[in-house]
C-alpha cells in the first residue's frame, strides 16, 4: 500500500496543460531546510495527519473521471513507497495520466517506473549544484545517484515521456555560480523550471527569515541557464 497523507482534488498548475488531482505521500529521505511540506517529511509529524486509503482514493477518482485528466504523485518522496509502481499502474489502467514528482534519490525505482511505462510526466527536483548539494538537502547524499537519475530522466524524454527539472532558488544556497553549475549538470535537457522560494512555512524555521530573490534576480538566473538548457521557465 502507498501511504497517502494528503489529497488535493483539483489543480490546473501542477500538471502542465492538464487538469489533475494531487496525491501527497508520507515520508522523505531529505531534509531540505526550505521545504514547503514539512509535515510530510518525518514520521512523528505525518503520523498526525489523516491516512487516506487506496480504496477511498480510487473511489474518488471514479467520481472525478469527467473532470480530471490525470494524477500528480508528490510528497514527501513518492519513490520511497515500495508499492508505488503497482499504485501507478492501477491509476493508468483506469485511463488517467500520471505525473511523478521526485527528488531523484532513488534511481532504481525511477528506472522501474519508466521501463514499465507507468509515468507520462516526470518532474525531478535538482536541489543545487553537486558541489552544494548537501547544504541544499540537509544530509549527506550519494551524488552519483542524483547524476544517475538525471540521466534516466533525460533518456525517458528521448523515449517520449514528458519531463522537466526544477530548482527552487534560495538566497542562502544558490548563487549565480551555483546556477551556472546546475546548467552544466543538466546541459542538453529539454526544460528546467526556476521556482521562487517561499519563506512562509519552511522545514528549518530560520529560513522563514530569509528574503526571497527578486524577480529581477531570477530573470538573471534564467539567462544563465539558457546557455545550457532548451527551455527555462520562471515560476514566481
Amino acid at each position: 500500500m502507498v501511504l497517502i497523507k494528503g489529497l488535493q482534488k483539483t489543480t490546473i498548475v501542477d500538471y502542465p496543460g492538464k487538469v489533475a488531482c494531487i496525491v501527497f505521500t508520507g515520508g522523505c529521505n531529505l531534509r531540505c531546510p526550505f521545504c514547503q511540506n514539512p509535515d510530510l517529511i518525518e514520521k512523528e509529524r505525518y503520523d498526525g495527519l489523516e491516512t487516506i486509503s487506496e480504496s477511498s482514493f480510487f473511489d474518488f477518482l471514479e467520481r472525478r473521471r469527467k473532470w480530471i485528466d490525470g494524477v500528480v504523485i508528490t510528497g514527501g518522496e513518492p519513490t520511497l513507497q515500495n508499492d508505488l509502481p503497482k499504485f501507478m499502474k492501477a491509476i493508468k489502467e483506469k485511463g488517467f495520466l500520471v505525473k511523478l514528482d521526485t527528488n531523484g534519490s532513488n534511481p532504481a525505482m525511477l528506472k522501474i517506473i519508466i521501463d514499465g511505462g507507468l509515468a507520462d510526466f516526470i518532474a525531478m527536483d535538482v536541489k543545487a549544484s553537486l558541489d552544494n548539494y548537501e547544504k541544499a538537502v540537509g544530509i549527506s547524499i550519494g551524488k552519483e545517484k542524483i547524476k544517475e537519475s538525471i540521466n534516466i530522466v533525460k533518456e525517458a524524454g528521448r523515449k517520449g515521456i514528458d519531463y522537466e527539472f526544477r530548482t527552487t532558488v534560495v538566497p542562502e544556497i544558490h548563487s549565480k555560480d551555483d546556477i551556472a553549475k546546475i546548467g552544466q549538470l543538466l546541459k542538453g535537457s529539454k526544460k528546467i523550471a526556476l521556482q521562487q522560494f517561499s519563506n512562509k512555512n519552511t522545514y528549518n524555521k530560520s529560513f522563514m527569515k530569509i528574503k526571497p530573490y527578486s524577480k529581477e534576480d531570477i530573470i538573471v538566473f534564467k539567462g544563465v541557464l539558457e546557455q545550457y538548457i532548451k527551455e527555462v521557465e520562471v515560476r514566481l
